[in-house]
Formats: structure tokens, C-alpha cells, sequence
């Protein structure tokens, strides 16, 4: 089920080149979101097209911060609205609960901070199925620069056809991306696997 996006003709899509600050200021949302939520999470995952070196992308980061279950949501949102996050329920897309910024500081570190990168936040389940979406598309991505080149050329002539109507951008590369996914499945097992590892031996 497709998330239902408001103001979604208000918004420009812009799709640039690769950017390796992505990779930068990702890493330090991480180290920073680690150590306030701390034993609740598992792992912090950069995914989505600003996780796959070399892929053109939206200039807009995906993180994925992962818990044990469901049983962990309540107390991580409460963790995440003191770094200045609002919860926004799953907007339709089960298996993931979305996160709005209060404002460009956030998450606040306390020295008033100005993120340079826009960025979503989402919080998974161990176990969930989008999870894995996620994981194995940027996975799959990383290892196959032939269907990273594919992919951006679908991602820069939709955003050219489509620079105000985002879930018109969305549907143009829909197509492209189920493709992807199916290819994606060899990796599958590999990221089960990995989930299935986190947080043990602890």
C-alpha cells in the first residue's frame, strides 16, 4: 500500500549525481542517534539511493534505526522526540514507523548544530519485511554498477518529466524498481542472516 504524500505537486523533485558527503553525514547521525538511544537499538542502516556510491539521488538521506520489536517503539520514540524527532505512525507502509524533524537542528546535539543534509528517519522491527526491502535493494545496488547506471538514468529522466509532481516522479520509476528488487532476492538470505545476527552476544 502506497503512503498517501500531502502537497505532493508542491514539492520540486531534484535529482543530482552522487555526493559522497551523504556517506559522511550519515555516519555522524549515526554516531550521534547510537549514543542517546544506546541497548535499545540494534544497528543504524544508511539505505535508499544515498546509500549507493555512484547512484544519482534526491539529496535527501534514508535511515533506517532498527530495534528488537515492536515491544522497544514506545520508549524509542520517546528517546528520538528528545533529539527533536515527531512521530508520524507508518504512513501506510507497514513494517516501518516514520519520523518528521522539528526543525534543520535536529537531531539536536546541544551545540545548535545545522544539518547540512535533509534526511527521513524510520524505525523498524528486526523482523520486518521493509526492513529487508531496504537492505537487499541497497545491497543488491552496491555489488551491480551496471543496474546502478540503469536506475539513475530512470531517476533523472523522471524527475525531468515530473519536477513538481513527486508521486508522479515515484510511478514513472516504480517499474525499474520492482525489476530491481527481483533481481535483489539472491541477496536476500545474506541480509536475513544479517539481522538474524544482530544483537547477539550481547
Amino acid at each position: 500500500m502506497k503512503s498517501k504524500l500531502p502537497n505532493s505537486r508542491k514539492r520540486v523533485v531534484l535529482v543530482v549525481p552522487y555526493d559522497e558527503e551523504w556517506q559522511v553525514q550519515f555516519e555522524q547521525i549515526r554516531d550521534l542517534l547510537a549514543t542517546y538511544l544506546g541497548s535499545l537499538i540494534l544497528s543504524i542502516e544508511h539505505v535508499g539511493s544515498t546509500s549507493v556510491p555512484g547512484l544519482a539521488a534526491k539529496p535527501i538521506l534514508d535511515i533506517d534505526v532498527i530495534i528488537r520489536s515492536r515491544d522497544d517503539l514506545d520508549e524509542t520514540i520517546n528517546e528520538l522526540s528528545k533529539l527533536g524527532y515527531d512521530h508520524k505512525g507508518d504512513l501506510g507502509i507497514v513494517g516501518r514507523e516514520a519520523f518528521s524533524r522539528g526543525d534543520e537542528k535536529v537531531p539536536w546535539d546541544g551545540t545548535g548544530y545545522v544539518w547540512q543534509t535533509l534526511h527521513h528517519l524510520y524505525v523498524c522491527a528486526q523482523t520486518s519485511g521493509e526492513l529487508v526491502r531496504h537492505l537487499i535493494f541497497r545491497d543488491y545496488l552496491r555489488e551491480h554498477p551496471l543496474d546502478v547506471s540503469e536506475y539513475a538514468e530512470v531517476k533523472i529522466t523522471a524527475a525531468s518529466n515530473h519536477r513538481q509532481d513527486i508521486e508522479g516522479y515515484m510511478a514513472e520509476k516504480a517499474e525499474c524498481i520492482e525489476k530491481i528488487l527481483c533481481k535483489a532476492k539472491v541477496v536476500e538470505n545474506e541480509v536475513v542472516q544479517y539481522l538474524d545476527s544482530l544483537g547477539k552476544g550481547k
